[in-house]
């Protein structure tokens, strides 16, 4: 069979997804652009052997709407002949985009493709896509009679049910900071991270190199005091069960952010004289409750470990994303996880989740640790709207 191996992954330091963040003034195609430009650059690639660019985007609205990919791609300065085409996986769309890579490289479809994700929450917010309308129809009105709920409300119902009390989860939030704040002071990005230069609130032409969102100085004692981002009268009295420990403190933020992998055949690295990083191992994709909507990367590990044969301890880093801190939380309750392996460098609660960037940015961080702590198999999964998760085993060559 032919491995589908990963050359190169980058992605931007994040940005805080509202007006003034770091990323704020650039254009959601020019984020993406920088980051297809800059992984060519740095591999010596000639963009015109890139036979598919595959994004992942969730607002596909306003600027980032019309295929925002092949936007970029243009943008980028890559020739007119390479294609490109935008997926939607809510918050896991760059990890779709590398499963269908590398899926297509192992099919012999690709030599070389690159799979990438861009989302600017502060130019384009949340909600901004269903233009005020009933996004779901009549038929699943009448399959769920008392409504589907939001992601803040799934994660309530994830933290009653696994028994999470608000200083478990806070203190979770506290050590997500407190790892990325390390990692960031020790340099481990800086292989990841590329700059860019962006104009800040004030005018001026700066070079943006590190994550916006990491607050060094959160603890679990300040996050204590935040009040209950969910809330309602009418959601209390439909779900009693829930405690209302879900704050902004232990949500991951709005985020601006591109991300991009260089993946191909390993034929191809070879005759280029290209040194893979890893390879793909295994690939799964599983659906689950859409009100609890943040619990399939529950099964959708248990379906990649009996592809791959691999056993939850043969792991030696987890990437589970940080929606909110319930999700990675009951996710290593469930599989016995050791808690020093997952999400080592911090997760998306202090790095930030730019939703269609995010899974490429979970692949860079996960190679990037692997390389540097020796490790061989890492394990990357995230939840995604409507009750769905991508999961991914990579292999450190």
């Amino acid at each position: 069979m032919t491995n589908a191996v990963i050359v190169d992954v980058v992605r931007l330091a994040s940005g805080k997804g509202k007006p003034g963040g770091a990323l704020s003034g650039t254009h959601p195609v020019e984020l993406l652009a920088h980051v297809l430009r800059s992984i060519v650059e740095r591999n010596g690639i000639d963009p015109a052997q890139v036979d598919d660019v595959i994004g992942g985007c969730v607002g596909q609205a306003g600027e980032q709407a019309l295929n925002i990919s092949r936007t970029a791609v243009l943008s980028a300065g890559f020739p007119d002949s390479v294609p490109a085409t935008t997926v939607d996986r809510q918050c896991g769309s760059s990890q779709q985009a590398a499963h269908f890579a590398a899926q297509g490289v192992i099919a012999g479809a690709y030599d070389i493709v690159i799979a990438c994700g861009v989302e600017s929450m502060s130019r384009v917010p949340m909600g901004t896509t269903t233009i005020g309308q009933d996004a779901s129809g009549p038929g699943i009105a009448a399959r769920y009679p008392e409504g589907l709920v939001n992601q803040g409300i799934s994660a309530e119902l994830i933290a009653a049910k696994w028994k999470f009390d608000r200083d478990t989860l806070d203190a979770f939030s506290a050590q997500s900071h407190q790892r990325a704040a390390d990692a960031l002071s020790k340099g481990l990005f800086d292989k990841e991270i590329v700059p860019i230069s962006v104009t800040n609130a004030a005018g001026e032409t700066v070079t943006h190199t590190a994550d916006e969102t990491v607050r060094a100085s959160t603890t679990a004692e300040g996050l204590s005091g935040l009040k209950s981002s969910f809330y309602s009268e009418k959601y209390a009295a439909r779900f009693p069960e829930a405690q209302w420990h879900i704050t902004p403190g232990n949500s991951s933020p709005l985020t601006d952010g591109a991300s991009a992998a260089l993946i191909m055949s390993e034929a191809m690295a070879s005759k280029l004289g290209l040194t893979p990083r890893a390879r793909f191992h295994s690939f799964a994709v599983a659906g689950d409750d859409p009100v609890f909507m943040l619990t399939a990367p529950i099964p959708a590990t248990k379906k990649i470990l009996a592809k791959s044969g691999l056993s939850i301890d043969d792991i030696d880093a987890y990437e589970v994303n940080e929606a909110f801190a319930p999700v990675p939380l009951a996710w290593a309750h469930e599989f016995g996880a050791d808690p020093a392996k997952l999400n080592p460098w911090g997760g998306a609660i202090a790095l930030g989740h730019a939703l269609g960037s995010s899974g490429t940015r979970l692949l860079s961080t996960l190679v990037n640790n692997l390389e540097a702590t020796g490790g061989r198999y890492g394990l990357q999964t995230m939840c995604e709207g409507a009750g769905m998760a991508n999961a991914t085993i990579i292999e450190r060559i």
